[in-house]
């Protein structure tokens, strides 16, 4: 019974895919909305959420739910304004209808829509750009060694493939790229919109400068803080509940996009001192025995664990500096490699390191032969890190928590967060259907 249903599933998956993106194409032929895409391989989701934020209470806009961004089924329902059914049959034609009545009815729509831009296939993005017309772009940050890069021929083909959605950008739209990053400034030909640049960069067109952390009455890091840049105006800007300084990027995309489209920049600054990142992303949550877990279990790759490894270094800690780390996924023959320089990196960091998954064991590797066997621990499932790791915690500890979406490292976070019953509103992966 059980294989039928898969079997069923398995089958029904290409009809829910050609429906949705046909309502989908006849839903954006009805109510023309400017479309602003958003990719990158780190921080998509931050940054389609802060624009979303500084520019929900001046624009007609709405965006990608959770992380809804692959080219068969996550655009197309956010262009429907729905959610996944996951397996239920009845909740898919439950959106059908919707769809249909968004085409055969008058209905509000938004003016603008933000969506997210995924690639896990070569030629996704370019078969999203012929049927989506999107009027501005943001690319965040293509590192050396992206996620998903098994199954692309080299790193050099996934980022060709997400500047495509730069380059299909029209010439009066705006291109906002990541001025700190090599390998976008390297990828800017055939761009026709006009190329605005974001970050550190002093020759960037919105720059962020003088970043900090913000620490609350304890000692403890709470949010962070820079100031905003652009046009011979410096405004300083806080962002609560989350730290590390790529973080800024995501905010510093939205500030620009935001000025971009005529929204009054001190405002919007305003809106930020309130605003929460998605879960998951390096979010600052208290943990047992008034120790600070870094949330940062969405997902991983080489390049975010890295990131989240300097943003631990770079803390005031009163503890320790420990980092729960899982398997770094969809590599193909590039993760021992990458798994190896996360250990040096984790090695100069970290006074204590619990590896999770088959993958990590590159990382306790390169410990050992470092001589610092002592300092790492190895655990088969994220489960067992937490529970083992909730009896070592100290007050003052900061501990980073990383790995791959099918890591499930939020088990190991609800072990040692001070309030697990609140783990439905503050970590990724509390549906029903994950659970």
């Amino acid at each position: 019974m059980k294989n039928t249903l898969k079997m069923l599933k398995k089958g029904f998956r290409p009809v829910v895919v050609v429906i949705l993106r046909w309502e989908a194409k006849l839903v954006l032929k009805k109510y023309k909305p400017k479309i602003i895409g958003v990719t990158g391989s780190v921080g998509k989701t931050s940054t389609k959420d802060a624009i979303y934020e500084v520019t929900k209470n001046y624009l007609s806009v709405s965006k990608s739910e959770k992380s809804y961004n692959s080219a068969d089924i996550g655009v197309a329902l956010t262009i429907l304004g729905c959610q996944s059914a996951w397996y239920s049959i009845l909740g898919w034609l439950d959106i059908f209808f919707h769809g249909l009545f968004l085409i055969i009815f008058k209905k509000d729509y938004p003016k603008w829509l933000v969506l997210e831009i995924g690639v896990e296939y070569p030629g996704e993005i370019a078969q999203i750009v012929k049927w989506v017309k999107f009027d501005h772009a943001v690319v965040t940050f293509l590192p050396d060694m992206p996620v998903h890069v098994e199954f692309f021929s080299s790193p050099a083909e996934v980022i060709k493939e997400k500047m495509l959605l730069a380059k299909a950008v029209p010439a009066q739209g705006k291109v906002l790229i990541n001025a700190d990053d090599k390998n976008v400034a390297a990828h800017l030909g055939g761009i026709k919109g006009e190329i605005l640049t974001f970050g550190f960069n002093d020759l960037a067109d919105y720059r962020a400068e003088a970043q900090g952390v913000l620490y609350d009455e304890t000692g403890l890091p709470s949010g962070l803080t820079f100031k905003f840049e652009h046009n011979g105006k410096s405004l300083p800007v806080r962002v609560g509940g989350v730290v590390g300084e790529h973080q800024i990027y995501p905010v510093l995309a939205a500030l620009a996009l935001g000025d971009i489209l005529g929204v009054n920049v001190i405002e919007m600054i305003e809106v930020l001192k309130d605003y929460k990142p998605a879960a998951g992303r390096l979010r600052v949550l208290p943990g047992l025995k008034n120790s600070v877990v870094l949330d940062d279990t969405y997902n991983s790759s080489p390049a975010a664990v890295a990131a989240g490894l300097k943003t631990l270094s770079l803390l005031q800690v009163k503890g320790r500096r420990i980092a729960v780390l899982g398997d770094m996924l969809q590599l193909g023959t590039y993760a021992p490699e990458a798994h190896r320089e996360i250990g040096y990196l984790a090695a100069e960091v970290c006074d204590l390191v619990y590896t999770v998954g088959l993958r990590s064991k590159f990382i306790d590797e390169v410990f050992i032969e470092k001589g610092l066997g002592e300092k790492v621990r190895h655990f088969d499932d994220s489960l067992s890190a937490g529970q083992t790791l909730q009896n070592e915690i100290e007050a003052g500890d900061v501990i980073l928590v990383k790995g791959s979406q099918s890591m499930r490292m939020e088990k190991t976070v609800v072990e040692i967060m001070a309030e697990p019953d609140k783990k439905e509103k503050l970590l990724v992966r509390q549906e029903a259907e994950w659970l």
